[in-house]
């Protein structure tokens, strides 16, 4: 397996983390057979991070997940946290990656797959 390959799916797995941990506005974390039930979602969100779009495009696309799609109320303080912590994934994923790596991942995106700058 490529090492990208391998970056990008550590990178699903982390988005599918704090999707399912935090975000989960359906309360369905402890519910071994819903592990999946936000997978649809996770290459919309790293699109959004490797895109580098700024906080309130996240806010939005999981806020619409939330209230168009899935129908619910709603809860806008935690889908602020939850897009705050994915913005913090990069520099997280990337300081693990890359000991002495600088969170700022040294002028490049944290994620596979996006353009250096």
């Amino acid at each position: 397996m490529s090492e990208r390959l391998e970056q990008a799916r550590n990178y699903h797995a982390a988005i599918r983390e704090v999707l399912m941990r935090e975000w989960d506005p359906i309360g369905v974390a402890d519910i071994p057979q819903a592990a999946d039930e936000y997978d649809s979602y996770i290459s919309q969100v790293h699109g959004l991070l490797i895109r580098r779009e700024p906080l309130y495009k996240l806010v939005d696309f999981l806020w619409w997940v939330e209230t168009e799609h899935m129908g619910l109320a709603g809860n806008r303080r935690r889908t602020e946290q939850v897009a705050e912590r994915l913005l913090r994934l990069p520099a997280e994923i990337a300081g693990r990656a890359e000991p002495g790596a600088a969170a700022d991942g040294g002028g490049t995106s944290a994620f596979p797959g996006s353009l250096p700058q």
